[in-house]
């Protein structure tokens, strides 16, 4: 495909963003073939339609009965890439995809391509000139702390970190827009559950980059959600702190923030969420008392998490009368991730999902973090049978026609700790401490008023000047792109029959 050199926004083809750093480098690095890899034909993509259809057929994948569950992605996120030796891997969106897709779980869900953010959108909750330099900065072929330990990075951006990568302004555009598409489904009614598993970017400040985040689309998300609920519960079970939005919504009692987290400040990133960080200190600031923090250690258990979930979520529940709840489903915290060091199953993580999709009230799941390709998608393959109520009926072992089927190593959905691991971590978590954990979120929350009234706080602003019509006509282009979904609908694929 040739690319016009006058338009510096063309679609261009993914480039690593550098290679490992201790690497010799013989000839080319990039080999030329005569045909593209992994293109299947239009001969092989209607098999494969043909396959998923007679699965969703043969285990009753339909539309779940009494609610609505939406799911939000754009494809085009997978074409980027942070770098060979980066532990983000948008891979895992293409493997999520692949499982998702071969349950058959599409045909459960409204399906939504989502449009990038706008500009202003994004500014919403970024400064300016954060997001302008986003946007203009030049990519780096190799981050700049590689021969500096202590180079000077404008908004924290080009380090080994957060790298300047090939599209990263389109990629976080993306990003954004799903999580923004999903949160104006529920908004709007038109979703009970709405999934965004390109977001959960949780570590990005105002005007600052960190923890492999630029922009945070979990308090884009939120802000909106604001516009018409009083107030929201933002739960968080990535293995790290989500400090962004924490520090986003410090100050203010519209949004609560429960954290679960591994904590040991000296070597573990972020390094903050500490039990006694429960916001302001000042008892004047009506975000006081409106952070929840729950520092956990190495090799926690599904069971020990699962009850330490819900004893502390419905007290919240009880005390915050959220009108929405915005849950962050990071998979670094199952075992055998990359960089996290618990030893939670798929099912204990996706107990979760569950527990808020059982309280009945509007769901917003994210993505987040996740360094194990194969495990992320096994998780939030898993999670997505949950939000659909299927993940009771589906086999536990991959369908034979899943793509890539052989990059997750076991052929089942739900592995084991042995099967993972061999042997499970050293749990550091004893009763005590956990019961020591009750104790002080409970204390806390008696501070916290009761459903706190909103009338002196100032509605966020509305995120863009969208137009109806612009969403009306991006609509329809897509519709007239999407012969194929127009057929699926004609077939009435996923939809219950009336008996």
């Amino acid at each position: 495909m040739e690319v016009d050199p006058a338009n510096h926004y063309s679609l261009r083809l993914p480039k690593p963003n550098y290679l490992p750093h201790k690497v010799d480098v013989d000839g080319p690095v990039v080999k030329k073939f005569n045909k593209p890899l992994d293109r299947p034909s239009d001969l092989e993509n209607a098999a494969y339609l043909n396959k998923i259809k007679r699965f969703a057929h043969e285990y009753g994948i339909t539309k779940p009965k009494g609610y609505t569950v939406s799911f939000h992605y754009n494809p085009e996120m997978e074409r980027h890439h942070f770098g060979q030796t980066h532990p983000m891997k948008p891979w895992r969106l293409t493997l999520t995809k692949s499982l998702v897709s071969s349950y058959g779980m599409n045909f459960a869900m409204e399906n939504y391509t989502a449009r990038a953010a706008t500009y202003e959108e994004l500014t919403a909750f970024h400064t300016d000139d954060y997001v302008e330099f986003l946007a203009s900065v030049a990519p780096q072929p190799l981050p700049l702390d590689v021969d500096n330990s202590s180079p000077d990075l404008k908004f924290n951006l080009g380090g080994s970190d957060c790298p300047l990568f090939e599209g990263l302004y389109d990629y976080c555009s993306m990003s954004a827009g799903g999580s923004l598409d999903a949160a104006r489904k529920l908004c709007t009614g038109q979703s009970d559950i709405a999934i965004s598993w390109g977001g959960g970017l949780h570590h990005a400040k105002k005007s600052e980059a960190s923890g492999f985040c630029y922009i945070n689309d979990i308090v884009l998300g939120i802000l909106q959600l604001l516009r018409i609920h009083p107030r929201v519960l933002y739960i968080d079970i990535d293995v790290h702190h989500g400090d962004g939005v924490e520090e986003a919504f410090f100050s203010t009692d519209r949004v609560m923030t429960v954290s679960f987290h591994k904590y040991d400040p000296q070597v573990f990133f972020p390094g903050t969420g500490a039990l006694e960080d429960n916001g302001p200190r000042s008892e004047h600031n009506p975000g006081a008392h409106h952070a929840i923090n729950v520092p956990l250690n190495d090799g926690i258990t599904d069971e020990q998490y699962e009850w330490l979930f819900k004893s502390i979520i419905s007290r919240c529940i009880e005390k915050f009368r959220p009108g929405a709840i915005a849950l962050q489903c990071g998979a670094d915290s199952l075992a055998g991730d990359r960089l996290g060091k618990f030893n939670l199953l798929v099912q204990g993580h996706a107990s979760c999902v569950e527990y808020c999709k059982s309280l009945n009230i509007p769901l917003l799941m994210f993505g987040g973090g996740g360094y194990t390709p194969r495990n992320v998608a096994r998780a939030w393959a898993y999670e997505t049978a949950v939000a659909i109520g299927h993940n009771k009926t589906i086999p536990t072992e991959l369908p034979l026609h899943t793509p890539w089927r052989d990059r997750f190593r076991q052929d089942t959905l739900l592995p084991t700790l042995e099967q993972i691991l061999g042997e499970p971590r050293q749990n550091k978590n004893p009763k005590k401490k956990l019961d020591d954990i009750i104790e002080h979120v409970s204390e806390q929350l008696r501070f916290v008023e009761t459903a706190p009234s909103v009338q002196f706080s100032t509605i966020p602003p509305d995120l863009g000047p969208i137009r109806d019509e612009v969403e009306q006509r991006i609509k329809e282009e897509v519709e007239e792109k999407d012969e194929l979904g127009r057929k699926l609908r004609e077939e009435g694929m996923g939809d219950r029959m009336e008996l």
